[in-house]
């Protein structure tokens, strides 16, 4: 098969055809008719198997089977078959989803909470970075030695929630970044009163209100990983913890 033909397969597979089925369907429209060896003749599907392919694409409305000698196939048109797995790929999307979203109504009525979350890779983080500062209503507290580390997003961020009455204070040891969002109206920005120069793995936190919390650290092959909580009590306590250690 032709690379072309190959992504075509995998396509098809990703709509819900075996493999088998959609070499077998893009040969009857290759060939516009035929019959089971006409189709193994231009296909790796053995010709034995042809004929159980053929019936399951004639139930799923994919072809329309000749009653001669020997049998024949035919496929419907590609706007018929368009159709037809549309339709197909909407149904099994809607079962899937109905049982997730009983198991999450199940789970709903637990009492248990997962507090602390896990985000690995940078464009993730990053995300949920914007996120939780968009959620301040009194305080932020952002902090980074890394000017990679602030995006766009996070740096427009900060200047709404500033420009909507929020606290926004960043620290960091890294000139640029204190100028960059010292910039900003309503933002203050400073050194941190304790650091060590050769720290070299901490990444970016956020804190946000008294109850949002993010931290991360940054790889040797500078991949980020950071642990997140909302509207948890853990992310109470190590907030207050964090600003008991300031005032000590």
């Amino acid at each position: 098969m032709t690379d072309d033909e190959n992504t075509a397969v995998d396509a098809f597979e990703g709509l819900g055809l075996t493999s088998y089925q959609a070499k077998v369907f893009i040969a009857l429209h290759r060939l516009g008719a035929g019959t089971a060896r006409d189709v193994a003749d231009i296909t790796d599907v053995p010709r034995s198997q042809v004929y159980s392919v053929a019936e399951s694409l004639e139930e799923q409305g994919l072809l329309e089977v000749q009653q001669s000698n020997p049998i024949r196939y035919r496929p419907v048109s590609v706007d018929e078959a368009r159709e037809t797995l549309r339709d197909q790929f909407e149904r099994e999307q809607d079962r899937a989803f109905e049982y997730v979203e009983s198991v999450r109504d199940d789970a709903a009525g637990e009492e248990t909470q997962e507090d602390i979350w896990t985000v690995r890779s940078r464009d993730r983080i990053d995300d949920r970075v914007v996120d939780l500062l968009s959620e301040a209503d009194e305080k932020i507290v952002f902090g980074t030695r890394l000017p990679e580390l602030v995006t766009d997003a996070i740096e427009r961020v900060l200047a709404e929630r500033a420009a909507a009455g929020v606290s926004v204070h960043v620290i960091s040891r890294t000139d640029a970044i204190r100028d960059r969002l010292g910039a900003l109206e309503g933002v203050t920005a400073e050194i941190p009163p304790f650091y060590r120069e050769e720290e070299e793995r901490s990444g970016r936190f956020v804190v946000v209100d008294d109850d949002g919390l993010l931290l991360s650290v940054v790889g040797d092959d500078g991949s980020e990983t950071a642990i997140w909580s909302s509207g948890s009590l853990f992310a109470s306590v190590l907030i207050q913890l964090i600003e008991a250690g300031d005032e000590l």
